[in-house]
C-alpha cells in the first residue's frame, strides 16, 4: 500500500469519523473536535502497537506474532507472563496496550449492553496506562491524560451505545502498520487535515492563527541548512498552538536528534500539540509540553531558577490582544523585558501588542549558539520609537540579528495583517545581515470564500538561497552590514535600502529641440481651447436668471 493511499483512507477515516458526530448532533459542536482527535488518536495507538510487538528482539515472540494472519489474535494464545515480558520489550515511547484494550475486542463487544460504559472505560485506562509516557502537565504540575469519556457528549443516554459502537465501527477498515517504518512527514499532512476544522479558539481570549506551511517550511530551512549536521539539540515554541513550527524544525533538524520545549496558554492547542508529537515520532519529547501562560509563568528554568536557553526557538506569538489582567505582574521584569512593557490603554484593550513580550523573552532564552525565527506584524520592522524600535536596536547593536523577510500580503487566512520573520543568530556578530522583501511572490488563490497568497516551489527556493547565499538582488534583497542598518534608524525593511533608479535616455540636440517644439505646440493647442471654454462659461453665466 503506498503513502498517497494510505493518506487517501485516512483523510475517509478522518471524514466518516465527522459523519458519525453529525448524524448524532454533534457536527460543528464545540465538543467534536475531541471525539474525533481521540478517536483518531486511538486507532494510531492500536496499529502503532501491533506494528511494536511484531518487530520486537526476541526472535520467539517475532516469529510468532509475524506469521499469524492477525496479530491480536495471536497475543490471545500468549500467557499472562509472556504477555507482560513482551511488553519489556518494546521502545521506551511505544503505547503499551492491555488485550481488552484492542480495537478488535471492542469490535467483538458491541452487542453487550451497555457498551459506551465499556467503551468509555477503555479509553480512560488505557490514558492512566500510559500516564507516564504520553501525559502533559500543566505549569502547577497536574497531568492532562490522553483520553477522556467521550459517549457522555451524547445527551440522550439511550443513544449512547449506538453511537459508541457506530465510532468502533469506523476504524476496522485499514490500519496504519505499513507506514511506520517510513519517513513520518506523512502525519504532518494527516495532522493538519485532521484539525484544519478546529483550530481556532471559537472567538476566544487566544485565538490561534494556524501558520501556512510554507511559512513553516521556509523558517525551518533558513534556520538549518540542508544537510547541515546537527545533533543533541534543544527546540522551544513558547507559544506552541497546535505545533506546526515545532514539527517543521525538528523534520530540518532530526527528530532524533532534537528535543522539544514548548509552553502554551490554550488547554486545546496543547492537546493537539501532544497529538502532533504523538503522530510524528516525537513523543520523548512529551514531558516538555506544558500548558500555562509564557509570559505570567514561564515553566522552562534551570535550577537557580533563571529562563532556560534554548539552541533554536520558533514562534509565531499571538500579535495583538488583551493582556490587561496579568500586565502589572510583567511590568516591574525590567531585566527579561528590557524594552518595555505596552501600556494598558483606556479603550481597545484587545489591540495591546501582546508579541513584543514574546520577543524580548525570546531573546533572553536563546543559548549562546541560538538561533530564532519569530513571525512580526511587518509593522515592527520600520516603527520609528517605541518599543518596536528599542528591541531592533537592541538586536543591532547586540549583533544578533540574521535576517528579515517580508512575506506577501494575506499569507494567513485568518488575518489581513501583513507579516515579518525575524531571524536571529547569536553567532552572526560578524556577519551580513539579509533583508528580503517577498512581497511581490507567490499567486493569489481563493480557499473557502477567502482570498489567500500562496508560495509556490521556485518562491521559496529564491528566499532560501538568496538568504543561505547573504545576496542582494535588485527589488528583492539587501545584504548588509550592522553599521549600514543603525545609520538608516534601524530600519530592517529591504525596501529602504534599495538603490532609487533615474533612467535616462541619450538624444541628439536636434531630437530634443524637436521634442521641446512638440510641446509647445501641444501646450498652444491646448491653451486656445481654454480661452474658448472660459468665454463659453462667461457667456453661459449671463444667460443665467432666477425664476419664481
Amino acid at each position: 500500500m503506498t503513502t498517497s493511499t494510505i493518506e487517501i483512507q485516512t483523510k475517509k477515516l478522518i471524514d466518516d469519523l465527522k459523519t458519525t458526530c453529525a448524524s448524532y448532533g454533534l457536527g460543528n459542536d464545540g465538543n467534536e473536535y475531541k471525539i474525533i482527535t481521540q478517536i483518531f488518536l486511538y486507532k494510531f495507538l492500536n496499529d502503532k502497537f501491533g506494528y511494536e510487538v511484531k518487530n520486537v528482539e526476541e526472535p520467539n515472540y517475532r516469529i510468532r506474532l509475524k506469521s499469524a494472519d492477525k496479530w491480536e489474535d495471536a497475543l490471545k494464545d500468549f500467557t499472562d507472563e509472556e504477555y507482560e515480558d513482551l511488553l519489556s520489550f518494546l521502545p521506551p515511547d511505544s503505547p503499551k496496550l492491555k488485550r481488552e484494550h484492542f480495537i478488535s475486542n471492542m469490535w467483538n463487544q458491541q452487542l453487550k449492553g451497555d457498551f459506551s460504559t465499556l467503551f468509555d472505560a477503555t479509553m480512560v485506562d488505557i490514558a492512566n496506562y500510559n500516564s507516564e509516557i504520553f501525559s502533559m502537565k500543566t505549569e502547577s504540575e497536574t497531568k492532562l491524560t490522553l483520553f477522556e469519556n467521550i459517549t457522555i457528549y451524547i445527551p440522550d443516554t439511550m443513544k449512547r451505545d449506538e453511537f459508541a459502537r457506530a465510532l468502533v465501527s469506523r476504524l476496522a477498515n485499514f490500519n496504519f502498520e505499513k507506514v511506520f517504518a517510513q519517513k513520518y512527514d506523512f502525519f504532518s499532512t494527516i495532522f493538519e487535515y485532521l484539525i484544519k476544522d478546529y483550530n481556532k479558539d471559537g472567538g476566544g481570549k487566544y485565538a490561534e492563527y494556524f501558520t501556512p506551511h510554507s511559512v513553516a517550511s521556509i523558517m525551518a530551512q533558513l534556520l538549518v541548512k540542508e544537510g547541515e549536521n546537527i545533533s543533541d539539540v534543544s527546540c522551544c515554541d513558547p507559544s506552541a498552538g497546535s505545533g506546526t513550527l515545532l514539527m517543521a524544525i525538528a523534520h530540518a533538524i532530526g527528530e532524533n536528534r532534537c528535543t522539544i520545549f514548548s509552553q502554551d496558554i490554550n488547554q486545546k492547542s496543547s492537546k493537539m500539540l501532544l497529538l502532533n508529537l504523538i503522530l510524528n515520532n516525537l513523543v520523548h519529547s512529551i514531558p516538555n509540553i506544558i500548558q500555562g501562560d509564557t509570559l505570567v509563568s514561564p515553566y522552562h528554568k534551570t535550577p537557580d531558577g533563571r529562563l532556560q536557553k534554548f539552541d533554536y526557538i520558533v514562534s509565531n506569538p499571538p500579535f495583538k490582544l488583551d493582556f490587561s489582567d496579568t500586565q502589572p505582574k510583567l511590568i516591574d521584569q525590567k531585566t527579561r523585558f528590557f524594552a518595555g512593557v505596552p501600556n494598558i490603554p483606556k479603550k481597545d484593550k484587545d489591540k495591546m501588542a501582546i508579541y513584543l513580550l514574546f520577543i524580548q523573552h525570546i531573546i533572553n532564552s536563546l543559548s549562546a549558539k541560538g538561533k530564532a525565527a519569530v513571525v512580526v506584524p511587518t509593522g515592527f520592522i520600520t516603527a520609528g520609537n517605541g518599543i518596536e524600535k528599542k528591541i531592533r536596536e537592541h538586536l543591532v547593536t547586540g549583533k544578533m540579528i540574521r535576517g528579515v523577510v517580508s512575506m506577501p500580503s494575506n499569507i494567513f487566512a485568518t488575518t489581513g495583517t501583513n507579516v515579518s520573520v525575524l531571524f536571529l543568530d547569536k553567532q552572526n556578530a560578524d556577519g551580513k545581515v539579509v533583508l528580503i522583501d517577498a512581497s511581490k511572490l507567490g499567486t493569489t488563490v481563493i480557499e473557502d470564500g477567502t482570498q489567500r497568497t500562496k508560495l509556490n516551489i521556485d518562491d521559496i527556493e529564491k528566499i532560501v538561497n538568496t538568504f543561505h547565499n547573504r545576496l542582494s538582488v535588485e527589488d528583492f534583497a539587501v545584504a548588509l552590514t550592522y553599521s549600514e542598518i543603525s545609520e538608516k534608524n534601524y530600519s530592517f525593511s529591504a525596501g529602504q535600502y534599495f538603490d532609487v533608479k533615474i533612467e535616462y535616455t541619450d538624444i541628439t540636440p536636434d531630437e530634443f529641440t524637436a521634442k521641446l517644439c512638440g510641446y509647445k505646440s501641444n501646450l498652444n493647442k491646448l491653451f486656445e481651447k481654454s480661452k474658448v471654454l472660459e468665454a463659453e462659461i462667461q457667456k453661459q453665466l449671463e444667460e443665467l436668471k432666477y425664476d419664481l
